[in-house]
């Protein structure tokens, strides 16, 4: 019977295992030292290794000539670990046995010796689909196991695991795959096979498994079935539902033109080819993505899945855009990609989006157009800001806080008058608007250095003695002892009302008529001017 390239390639010893050298690293330092704890969760990303590692761990601790971090591979407990029918290596699947009854009857199961090998293990797949009633009556023998018992919790969803479970266990988390590493593994298993492939096919089938490297693996058994002995990287993402960097590149183009009408024959053309409008624009997202971050990055990085001469073609189609432009485009489409996933007419929402990247690459910044209009910043314009580039292999300083320029002191007000107008003009000015009411309707009175206040039961709350010293520094330059009382005031007259600090329809025909205010309103039509302020009153 045919069996498939992931499980025929399986790794059976921690030395064909890529990927991991931290988690291979720990466990091979604990058997070489008989430091074997009783548990592990093993946490990560589908097809990273998580149930082969405990495969191998099995092998390594009930090896002939173990515990070893090399196991033989020829003994009885290697051949029947490798083959799945150890009967001291039980393997549980969670999302079947997750409920109490199977968790008791696993508690039941250890408390008897191995029957031939030296350790019981017990591999619990998809550990965090088991009910919080069976994780409860498994938590005491999970704290204090048998000497010869080991539990091995393998999830994709480490937080859903109980931390009173995971305080007892050592964790390691598994990282996705390196592309690299995918494609160097699957050019070694072609050659074994006999099967023909080329670079650009290998790194199709490794950006299929985004950092899994059982689903890249599924989808190269995948291209053998199709493709037979050569593969080439047409049929590969046709057969996939991937999308080529030509292809993609339409939509770039499209956008350096500024032609909406060829990004609705984008759309025209994926209809008429029955390809799915999701997986384009998911595509789509990523490849925008990529642009960014080679743009940031530059050629030759590991933060791209692709080969050096692909990234090397990104490089040339994203020079032409800034990274704002590429990052407004990115999250376009990924909120476009979102629309989509509960969208009943696909086809709408896709050419909507692609239309909004046309008319998002024509926005300019309002920095640039007011250094436009002004040209080289004539009568005091906004200039564009520019940030000094730090030198390289330095980190540049913080840069020094802006200097803060404090208000100069007040004068003492020389208003004519009384006593009474000087103080409510100051308290106005001040801001202390019910204190300067409430002193309307009362008398002042200096006497001796004193100043008294007279004024009604009414308006006493609000002659606050505080805002009055405020007003008498401001007024006078100098503090004098203040005293409020309830009496019957003798206000001779009110005083004046504030002045207008200028005319406000002057004011307001002044500055229309400035020469950059009416370039502004010429470029900018529907703009409004709502009000006028002159700065200097």
């Amino acid at each position: 019977m045919y069996q498939v390239i992931a499980r025929k390639y399986r790794p059976q010893t921690f030395s064909e295992l890529i990927g991991q050298e931290h988690v291979r690293t720990t466990i091979e330092n604990a058997i070489s030292q008989r430091r074997i704890a009783h548990g592990y969760i093993f946490s990560g990303q589908r097809g990273t290794g998580k149930t082969t590692v405990a495969r191998i761990l099995a092998r390594c601790l009930n090896c002939i000539n173990g515990p070893t971090a090399n196991p033989c591979g020829e003994c009885a407990s290697c051949l029947e670990v490798t083959a799945g029918n150890s009967p001291d290596v039980i393997e549980i699947d969670a999302a079947s046995n997750r409920g109490i009854n199977e968790m008791r009857e696993l508690r039941e199961n250890v408390r008897y010796r191995p029957a031939r090998d030296r350790y019981k293990v017990f591999i619990v797949d998809e550990a965090h689909q088991i009910t919080s009633e069976a994780f409860n009556a498994l938590l005491k023998t999970l704290e204090e196991p048998p000497e010869w018992a080991v539990f091995i919790l393998c999830t994709t969803e480490a937080h859903k695991v109980p931390t009173t479970i995971a305080s007892r266990c050592q964790q390691f988390s598994f990282r996705s795959v390196d592309f690299a590493e995918v494609v160097a593994r699957m050019e070694w298993i072609l050659k074994q096979e006999g099967i023909e492939a080329d670079a650009e096919t290998l790194a199709v089938l490794a950006q299929a498994g985004e950092g899994s490297v059982r689903d890249s693996l599924s989808a190269l058994d995948q291209a053998i079935a199709c493709c037979g002995m050569k593969l080439s990287a047409a049929d590969t993402r046709a057969l996939l539902g991937m999308f080529s960097l030509d292809s993609l590149a339409q939509v770039s183009q499209a956008l350096l033109e500024q032609d909406s009408r060829r990004m609705l024959d984008v759309v025209m053309e994926l209809e008429r080819n029955g390809r799915n409008l999701q997986h384009f624009c998911r595509e789509l997202a990523r490849y925008f993505r990529n642009l960014l971050v080679v743009k940031v990055a530059g050629v030759n990085t590991r933060l791209i899945a692709a080969t050096p001469q692909e990234q090397e073609r990104l490089a040339e189609i994203a020079a032409p855009f800034a990274e704002e432009d590429l990052t407004r485009y990115l999250q376009i489409t990924l909120d476009v990609f979102k629309d989509l996933q509960v969208s009943l007419q696909p086809r709408l929402h896709l050419e909507i989006g692609l239309l909004k990247l046309v008319q998002a690459g024509r926005l300019t910044g309002i920095e640039e157009e007011l250094a436009r209009l002004g040209g080289e910043n004539p009568g005091g314009g906004i200039p564009k800001p520019v940030a000094a580039k730090p030198a390289a292999g330095r980190i540049p300083a913080a840069a020094p806080p802006p200097p803060v320029s404090l208000p100069p002191a007040p004068a003492p007000i020389q208003a004519s008058g009384d006593l009474r107008d000087r103080l409510h003009a100051a308290l106005t000015e001040l801001g202390m608007m019910f204190t300067a009411d409430a002193l309307e309707h009362s008398q002042v009175i200096e006497k001796a250095g004193e100043l008294q206040f007279v004024t009604t039961v009414e308006f006493k709350l609000a002659m606050d003695p505080k805002e009055l010293q405020k007003a008498v520094q401001h007024t006078l330059g100098r503090q004098m002892k203040i005293t409020v009382s309830v009496g019957e005031p003798e206000v001779s007259a009110s005083p004046p009302a504030k002045p207008k600090a200028s005319n406000d329809d002057e004011t307001t025909e002044r500055a229309l008529s400035h020469p950059e205010v009416k370039r502004f309103r010429e470029k900018f039509p529907d703009a409004h001017v709502r009000a006028v302020r002159n700065l200097k009153e």
